[in-house]
């Protein structure tokens, strides 16, 4: 693509007030927002991933020519436009005040976007510095502050759509760049069209434009052999158990021994069912996470409860516990449990959820919401990569909140992880979009890693999900149910595992090039008026 589109390829409108023409300067802040919702709709339970593109499009229309400081406020209308709906869910339990903060908070992430969009904009080739300029504002959210929050990066939102073999090429990085490049291409496509029309572009920036939107089409399907549900490794038969919840909420573990109860007597249930011949006996058997709020090492009667649940279905299997150590933090914990054998291994989750499972500047949150009470004792992280070695089949771990960061799964499958497992607790957040926008993550990390992946939930949705993506079993939100399914085993390893933050390096350094290119032009811009 290196066919250059000059600014001067097309005159822009004057970016003078707009004011005084009656509604007309409503037109981009409304375009924006209207942009950031098409992005809300692309992303699950709605299988419109399609939509990414229009609405990268649109928001190319919107930003394109701007000043950077307009850009600014319209790309925070953008983000307020997307992540206002995408994470309601943060405020089900607790009331709006977390939901809006968060939201408001990550929308300036979004507005830094914008900025550099509007000033990437005028470059020749825009298209790919705007798409890059996007992936770096992600790579930024996905790290501060408080480890960050990568929710609704461009590519959790992609799991049925036709650029996801490229999650194998380059990871989410990879896959996002594709969809925000393809849509901006679509706008300058449309843009160039309409220029040659009245005589005022040549034949290379439409070709240009048109490579910015076939490029990213013709790589995804290039990218069709690295996906394979191939069994290298041989099959490995799973069960994922859904307990459910007492009740819904953020008091559902106020009956914690109930919660424990449901796991194992779905587990004993699994095992009735295998002696009679109803089910196949399970290799590994996966519990959610929490699915033992009660300590089992301080707890004689939950550990006698789990290990005759062990036991009986006969079968290495995961428990998700709450581990409360005499002095110092929680550990959100996940052990390998072995029948005749008790726990022979343990993971800590590595990335503990800020204000959900640990509280920073408790003081002052406190004073915007009481609760933040709730969490009345810190989870510490763990350090160690979490691979179980289970009856030789090695099952990588990534606990809930860690499957939104590439890293924490990437890391289990270089660890050798054969198979994937994400064991959540969406009980908290109720019948919300949260627990479907969760699954198209482990969905799409089946594809970058080639993985099966499991999700084992609490109160649901759980799933097997095989290494194309494609999810071959799933349970209904708060509904007892076990899953049963044989999965393919795989220890090659995708160019986006080899390759680790090496795209998403290299798409930032692209965005900070596009930047200091823009910034020099824009002083010799000056040194020219003063002159």
């Amino acid at each position: 693509m290196s066919t250059a589109i000059a600014p001067a390829d097309v005159p822009e409108s004057p970016a003078v007030p707009e004011r005084g023409r009656g509604p007309r300067w409503l037109l981009r802040p409304g375009a924006a927002v209207l942009a950031g919702v098409l992005l809300f709709l692309s992303f699950p339970p709605r299988p419109l991933w399609w939509l990414a593109v229009p609405a990268f499009a649109l928001l190319g229309w919107t930003l394109r020519g701007r000043r950077p400081r307009a850009g600014f406020g319209l790309g925070h209308l953008a983000g307020l436009g997307f992540l206002l709906p995408l994470l309601v869910w943060t405020g089900e339990e607790v009331g709006p005040v977390p939901w809006l903060a968060l939201a408001a908070v990550e929308a300036l992430f979004v507005a830094a976007v914008g900025l550099g969009i509007a000033a990437v904009s005028r470059l020749p080739a825009w298209p790919v510095y705007a798409a890059a300029v996007w992936i770096l504002g992600e790579a930024a959210r996905a790290r501060v502050p408080f480890g960050g929050f990568p929710w609704g990066k461009i590519a959790f939102g992609q799991a049925d759509g036709i650029f996801l073999p490229l999650a194998a090429v380059g990871g989410t990085p990879v896959l996002g760049f594709a969809v925000a490049l393809c849509g901006f291409g679509l706008y300058e496509l449309l843009r160039q069209v309409r220029a040659r029309r009245s005589g005022a572009s040549g034949t290379a920036p439409l070709l240009a434009a048109v490579l910015a939107v076939l490029v990213p089409v013709t790589g995804a399907v290039a990218a069709l052999p690295l996906v394979s549900d191939a069994a290298e490794d041989g099959t490995a038969t799973v069960a994922a158990v859904q307990g459910n919840v007492p009740r819904l909420g953020l008091d559902f573990n106020a009956q914690r021994r109930a919660v424990l109860d449901n796991h194992a007597n779905r587990t004993r249930e699994l095992a009735a069912d295998v002696k009679a011949g109803r089910a196949p006996r399970p290799d590994v058997v996966l519990w959610p996470e929490n699915s033992s709020d009660i300590d089992p090492y301080a707890n004689p009667d939950a550990y006698q409860v789990i290990d005759r649940a062990v036991r009986e279905v006969n079968a290495p299997t995961v428990i998700g516990a709450v581990i409360a150590p005499e002095t110092g933090k929680l550990r959100n914990t996940l052990i390998a449990w072995e029948p005749g054998k008790g726990p022979v291994a343990e993971y800590d989750k590595r990335h503990v959820q800020p204000f959900g499972e640990y509280i920073p500047m408790r003081s002052f949150v406190r004073l915007f919401d009481s609760d933040v009470d709730r969490v009345r004792r810190d989870f510490g992280a763990g350090t160690e990569v979490g691979v179980f070695d289970l009856a030789g089949t090695k099952v990588g771990l990534a606990t809930c909140y860690e499957a939104a960061f590439d890293w924490a799964v990437r890391d289990t499958v270089t660890h050798g992880a054969q198979v994937i497992s994400v064991p959540s607790n969406n009980a908290t957040f109720g019948r919300s979009e949260m627990t479907y926008q969760q699954l198209a993550m482990s969905r799409v990390r089946a594809v970058e890693h080639s993985r099966s992946v499991v999700v084992p939930v609490t109160s649901g949705v759980s799933a097997v999900i095989r290494p194309d993506g494609t999810i071959v079993a799933q349970t209904k939100l708060f509904t007892p149910d076990v899953l049963v399914e044989k999965v393919p085993l795989r220890s090659s390893l995708t160019p986006a595992t080899r390759l680790g933050t090496l795209p998403e390096a290299l798409l930032a350094a692209l965005a900070v090039a596009g930047l200091g290119w823009s910034a020099a032009r824009s002083l010799r811009a000056r040194r020219t008026c003063r002159a």
